[in-house]
């Protein structure tokens, strides 16, 4: 399992460091490519989900029943809707104003009019990111620690889920400080929350995992993508007001996904 351990830390770091793609939009782009976003959006989404239904939860659920628990079924769907509740409190902690999924646009970088509005927002949007990102850390380094084959699927969508993000934070931060080079390096070093949380999630995990407790992990880390596609990826796909790009990018997501399940 130890070259499973390099892999998930290496794809968690990656997935981090995408907010830096977003940063880096932010600051350089003039305009914001929303029939891109839309798609790459709806492209994670259908990722995330297909995975989380065709994939994760048929394993968790053989792990548990293979743990010899009574009700197999009963203790998977529990742990579904615990790493549910699990992000949405995350979420709901978050004042909305400095939640990293407020989505923006590039444009809003040579609009005075936001200044006042987001600059307190500079040090808590990182702050916020860091909090939020943490739970997807442990998503991705948990799913590519465990099953390989659907780890580069996984932080790939992760990873296009944080290029949005990355422009959300860098837009607060610019103007929080005036300097667009902070702003850019602010927002990436905010990705790397994702990678702490993974190796947190492993080390307080692992010396635990028999395959009963494999199986609750792998639930839990179904249900946390599954709320992330849904309230955050979906939403921010509409928000950009390209609806038949994010739909074709969420079916174009299962299906890419489909096929690779099958060849793999």
């Amino acid at each position: 399992m130890e070259s499973n351990f390099t892999l998930a830390l290496i794809l968690t770091l990656l997935a981090g460091l995408s907010t830096g793609i977003g940063s880096a939009i932010a600051v350089f782009a003039r305009r914001t490519n929303t029939k891109m976003l839309s798609t790459a959006l709806g492209f994670s989404a259908g990722v995330m989900i297909y995975v989380s239904f065709v994939e994760l939860f048929p394993q968790a659920l053989e792990q548990v029943a293979a743990g010899g628990a009574s009700m197999p079924e009963l203790s998977v769907v529990l742990a579904f809707f615990v790493g549910i509740a699990f992000i949405f409190f995350i979420d709901m902690v978050i004042p909305s104003a400095e939640n990293p999924h407020e989505m923006h646009r590039v444009e809003e970088m040579k609009d005075g009019n936001h200044m006042h509005r987001l600059k307190r927002t500079g040090i808590l949007m990182a702050l916020a990111i860091g909090i939020h990102n943490f739970p997807e850390g442990i998503a991705t380094f948990t799913t590519a620690y465990i099953d390989p084959t659907i780890a580069i699927p996984i932080a790939v969508a992760i990873a296009i889920h944080n290029i949005p993000e990355g422009i959300a934070v860098s837009i607060p931060i610019f103007y929080a400080t005036g300097n667009r080079k902070k702003s850019f390096w602010y927002s990436l070093s905010s990705g790397m929350a994702e990678p702490v949380g993974g190796l947190v999630g492993y080390f307080l995990l692992m010396p635990f995992i028999t395959p009963f407790s494999l199986g609750l992990v792998l639930a839990a880390v179904a249900g946390i993508m599954v709320f992330i596609s849904v309230d955050e990826l979906i939403p921010a796909a509409e928000h950009y007001g390209e609806h038949h790009y994010s739909i074709a990018g969420f079916v174009g997501g299962m299906a890419v996904m489909a096929v690779s399940l099958l060849v793999i």
